[in-house]
């Protein structure tokens, strides 16, 4: 009797391992990947501008993202501009416009999908560029090349 309850218990165990083994094994985490293009880089005044940004979640293409807004603005100007951007084709959510002033311009891409949120910032030209908002750097270049040219 005991060898009978030891070779069911035996089988139970193996169904019971079984039925684990077979669960779906857990997906790796996917990110919400947002690359964002302007075309042209440096443009001329008045002269439309193409921005767009191509939503992925992992390889899956974004067509129904939650929001996605450009917020864009002049250099050390407080105003931003939030603009709302629908989907396009593909993932890509595109946004054209002009602009009626020169100067070192910055976008952001507010993206909000699959409860994640992704929000890359590029720099772009319109006409001759204005001081940049990162001085940062450009001070300490110039302390760089003053250090460099003291000695001659």
């Amino acid at each position: 009797m005991k060898k009978a309850v030891i070779y069911i218990f035996a089988i139970l165990m193996v169904f019971v391992l079984g039925a684990c083994s077979n669960q779906e094994v857990e997906e790796e985490p996917q990110f919400l990947e947002v690359d964002l293009t302007i075309n042209p880089n440096k443009a001329e005044l008045n002269k439309p501008i193409t921005f767009e940004a191509k939503v992925t979640y992992g390889s899956e293409e974004v067509t129904d993202a939650d929001e996605v807004n450009f917020e864009i603005w002049r250099a050390h100007d407080e105003k931003h501009e939030k603009i709302e951007v629908k989907h396009a084709e593909n993932g890509i959510y595109r946004l054209e416009k002009s602009f009626d002033r020169e100067g070192t311009y910055y976008i952001y891409a507010h993206v909000t999908a699959r409860s994640m949120h992704n929000m890359p910032k590029k720099e772009f030209i319109i006409g001759e560029p204005s001081e940049p908002e990162d001085s940062s750097n450009s001070s300490k270049e110039k302390d760089k090349e003053e250090n460099d040219h003291s000695g001659h």
